[in-house]
């Protein structure tokens, strides 16, 4: 089992370009489809529990679900799968950057691979949006936050926090405000 998790996670890391967002759509068809270490449930609180957390989205993830299939080894083999193509792979382009920044194949590779990678964000998003609570309050939060980061009004980190403070609010506010005691 520890060299499956680290496999799949090697997979997910060496053929994953534009980060731990475009690596979201790869561990769910891993993590939940294929291998069902993690139910959707789960799935999307990592997410949302590995983007406001320190550290990148693919590391966390990989971590958590290494941990729940095989306790701490597995959570080292996973972490240690997922990081260790960006290793090589920055050591490679470090090495050899020089020689080719100015190549234009490159650059064409770059904006062909930065497009990739905005579907595949894209994907992810839907996914998250499909599973999401359709209420008025996810709704304005979601324009909110798309706002505030489309105007670079404040950092992610920052409509993050408040995006879960908001949300821990209004949940206290609508528990409280049920005389019937049902939890909504």
């Amino acid at each position: 089992m520890y060299l499956t998790l680290f496999w799949t996670f090697f997979k997910i890391g060496l053929f994953t370009f534009g980060g731990g967002y475009a690596m979201i759509p790869f561990i769910h068809r891993f993590g939940v489809d294929k291998y069902q270490w993690i139910t959707e449930d789960e799935f999307l609180n990592i997410i949302t529990i590995a983007e406001s957390t320190p550290g990148p989205i693919a590391i966390n993830s990989a971590t958590y679900i290494g941990h729940k299939v095989k306790g701490i080894r597995g959570s080292i083999a996973a972490t240690i799968g997922v990081a260790l193509p960006s290793v090589i792979i920055i050591i490679l382009i470090a090495a050899f950057f020089m020689q080719f920044k100015e190549n234009p194949h490159v650059e064409y590779a770059f904006k062909g691979v930065r497009i990739g990678v905005s579907v595949l964000v894209l994907n992810a998003a839907i996914r998250m949006y499909k599973k999401l609570d359709k209420h008025w309050i996810s709704y304005f939060l979601i324009g909110v936050g798309f706002i505030i980061l489309l105007f670079h009004f404040f950092s992610v980190i920052y409509v993050i926090m408040i995006g879960g403070a908001v949300g821990i609010i209004y949940q206290l506010l609508t528990v409280r405000g049920d005389t019937n005691g049902n939890l909504s």
